[in-house]
C-alpha cells in the first residue's frame, strides 16, 4: 500500500467528500479520485459507497481507516525520530581496527570525537588488517582503521599516520646499536599472523633482501599484538612490530627497541570506507575529521 494513498483516503473519510478533501490537501478532485481508485484496485476492495453527494465508508473502508491512522502515525513518529537523531547526533558508529590502531589510535580518536558529540556510541571490533578490509567490504562495519592497503574499487583509503617497524627484544638480550637482518636469524622469533599488515611489510623486506622467510627461527605465530609483546618481555623470543606499539614499553624499560639497517620503508595507517555503503551523518563526521587528529 502507498502511504500517500492512505493519507488521501483518511482525508476523504474525515471530510466525507472527495471535493472537500481535495481542497484540504491542495489536490484536484480528479487526483483524489485516482488515488482512491488505485487503493481500491490494490486491495481488491470497495472502500466507499457514493450515496447522493456523500461518500460513505463500506465496512471494509471502516476497518482500513483504523489501520491507516496507525500506519500514518507510525510514519510520523519515524520521521520525527530521524530528525531528532540528526539534530542530536545520537547513534552508533561501528569500527573495525587492526591490532596497533585498535590499541594505540582508536582510544584517542574516540575520546576526541565524543568531546564534540557525547551521545555517540562506538562498537569496536579488532582483527587482522585483511579481516578489517573484508568487514568494510561486506558492510558489517562503517569504517576500518588498518596498516595495509587491500585494493578494491569499492574501498577508499585516507592516510592517517606514518610509521616504521622496529625490532624488539627482552631486556636479557644485548645487541649493539643498529641491527642487521642477518643478526636476528639466530634468535627465536615470534611473528604476527599472516593476515596482519606488520607481517606483510616484513615479508616484503625479507624478499627485497633475498632472505627466505623460513630462515627466520619462528617459534610462534600470534594473532594478538599485546600477547606477542608479552612473549618478548618474557624472553620467549624476539619480534618486529610497529614503532608506535613498541615505544611505550621501551620508554618504561620493559623491553629493548632497535632499528634494523636497511629496513627504512615506512608505512601508513589508513582509514578505509566503502563508497557503496550509505554512511550516517555520524560516520561522515568521523571520516572527515579523522585525519586532523594526527
Amino acid at each position: 500500500m502507498d502511504l500517500h494513498q492512505l493519507y488521501v483516503f483518511t482525508k476523504v473519510v474525515e471530510h466525507k467528500s472527495f471535493s472537500k478533501a481535495a481542497d484540504d490537501i491542495f489536490l484536484s478532485q480528479s487526483t483524489v479520485s485516482s488515488h482512491i481508485q488505485g487503493l481500491e484496485k490494490t486491495l481488491g476492495l470497495r472502500l466507499f459507497d457514493r450515496v447522493g453527494r456523500e461518500s460513505i465508508l463500506t465496512p471494509n473502508g471502516e476497518r482500513l481507516y483504523g489501520w491507516a491512522r496507525k500506519l500514518l502515525l507510525l510514519k510520523d513518529q519515524a520521521l520525527l525520530d530521524l530528525k531528532q537523531g540528526m539534530m542530536e547526533l545520537r547513534g552508533m558508529i561501528r569500527i573495525a581496527a587492526s591490532s596497533v590502531p585498535g590499541q594505540f589510535m582508536i582510544p584517542k580518536m574516540v575520546k576526541q570525537y565524543r568531546e564534540k558529540y557525547p551521545e555517540v556510541m562506538f562498537h569496536i571490533n579488532q582483527s587482522s588488517s585483511k579481516n578489517v578490509a573484508e568487514k568494510v567490504l561486506n558492510g558489517s562495519v562503517d569504517i576500518g582503521i588498518l596498516g595495509e592497503k587491500y585494493e578494491d574499487d569499492k574501498l577508499r583509503y585516507i592516510p592517517l599516520l606514518k610509521e616504521k617497524l622496529v625490532l624488539i627484544t627482552s631486556n636479557q638480550v644485548n645487541l649493539s646499536g643498529d641491527v642487521n637482518i642477518q643478526d636476528i636469524l639466530q634468535y627465536p622469533f615470534v611473528m604476527r599472523s599472516s593476515d596482519s599488515g606488520t607481517n606483510a611489510l616484513l615479508e616484503k623486506f625479507l624478499k627485497n633482501t633475498q632472505i627466505a622467510k623460513d630462515k627466520l627461527n619462528v617459534i610462534s605465530y600470534i594473532e594478538d599484538g599485546q600477547s606477542l609483546i608479552q612473549f618478548v618481555i618474557q624472553d620467549v623470543g624476539i619480534s618486529i612490530i610497529s614503532e608506535i606499539a613498541a615505544r611505550g614499553y621501551a620508554s618504561k624499560n620493559m623491553l629493548k627497541m632497535y632499528d634494523i639497517n636497511g629496513f627504512n620503508e615506512e608505512r601508513y595507517f589508513y582509514l578505509v570506507y566503502n563508497i557503496n555503503k550509505t554512511q550516517s551523518l555520524l560516520s561522515k563526521l568521523f571520516i572527515d575529521g579523522a585525519s586532523d587528529l594526527f
